[in-house]
């Protein structure tokens, strides 16, 4: 049997947003279950539930439950007007940071839907976030080429980094909080030393806008997309470059890899979702279920499936191979 027939669509929700959707992420909370009887001198057992978290044009971000092959609406959160362009799933899976060409940065407790906190970013569309592995703090990107370092407690600015460049269309921490990497406007890609809050490699490897980049879970290696159509793996000590792939017929707009390190996924103005071996550096498997560019794709924490959103307004999950 080929490896490309197991991998298959499980779902499609149409116009799941009034406009096009823009940001995904998936949310595992875990919730004490109360025991049938009160006698028992066992724990009471943990449940998870599992979400999806879409952004779109419409101003709003849904908070989705997936369960049993089933998508049900379980938050609208509203706050944001222009567009919601970016949301990063804290690593504790409770936390969302949503951010909006209203130059405004949210926080929203996933579960309730409670607005926690808004970040003071000053007047600059903040086009990209992320949060630290450790949860404390959030980053976020903008068109004046800073990256700004939020303590997610208080909510202030602790640091600003200097791209030394354009407009930041992306940023990323490293799951060992070591690095933090930007794409940017004219494809630059930018490394800095968190501890020592020192930009250490520039590299130029793309000649048009960096949409989205993405570090491996070990930390090693750095994965960027383009507009040029390909996407670049960089060692990430020493910088260099380990191969480069292509595939997509137009801009790729979104990548991400998996949390076991095997594989990762992009999105793509081709309207396509492709998912890639990191070994062989093939790709395994092409999804052409949407109808309009592709603009975000995560793997959920198993590595089992995939959330892709597209400008169609359609959220499709797919199941994958282990």
């Amino acid at each position: 049997m080929s490896i490309t027939t197991l991998y298959y669509l499980q779902m499609k929700k149409e116009n799941a947003h009034d406009d096009s959707i823009w940001c995904c992420g998936w949310s595992k909370i875990g919730h004490d279950k109360p025991m049938e009887t009160d006698n028992s001198s066992h724990d009471s057992p943990v449940t998870t539930e599992s979400f999806i978290i879409t952004g779109g044009l419409d101003d709003l971000i849904k908070v989705w439950q997936l369960e049993n092959g089933k998508l049900e609406l379980r938050q609208q959160l509203e706050g944001h007007s222009l567009g919601v362009i970016s949301v990063a799933v804290s690593p504790d899976g409770k936390t969302l940071a949503s951010s909006s060409l209203d130059s405004s940065l949210i926080l929203w407790d996933i579960a309730s839907g409670d607005k926690l906190k808004t970040f003071e970013t000053g007047p600059t569309d903040v086009w990209t976030i992320d949060f630290s592995p450790d949860g404390k703090h959030v980053i976020s990107g903008s068109n004046a080429g800073k990256i700004l370092i939020f303590t997610v407690e208080s909510g202030k600015q602790e640091q600003t980094l200097d791209t030394r460049g354009k407009f930041t269309l992306s940023v990323a921490y490293s799951p060992d909080a070591k690095y933090i990497a930007s794409g940017a406007l004219d494809g630059i890609i930018n490394i800095f030393d968190v501890a020592q809050g020192k930009l250490v490699h520039t590299l130029e490897g793309h000649a048009m806008p960096i949409r989205s980049l993405c570090f491996s879970p070990d930390s090693q290696l750095l994965l960027t997309a383009s507009d040029d159509g390909h996407m670049k793996l960089y060692d990430v000590v020493h910088a260099n470059l380990a191969g480069t792939l292509s595939g997509h017929e137009s801009w790729v707009l979104s990548v991400a890899f998996s949390p076991n390190g095997k594989r990762f996924v992009s999105g793509s103005a081709d309207r396509t979702v492709r998912v890639w071996d990191l070994d062989t550096m093939q790709c395994q498997n092409v999804f052409k279920e949407h109808n309009d560019q592709v603009w975000g794709v995560k793997f959920n924490a198993e590595s089992n499936k995939i959330v892709s959103v597209s400008e169609d307004k359609s959220i499709n999950i797919y199941d994958c191979p282990l």
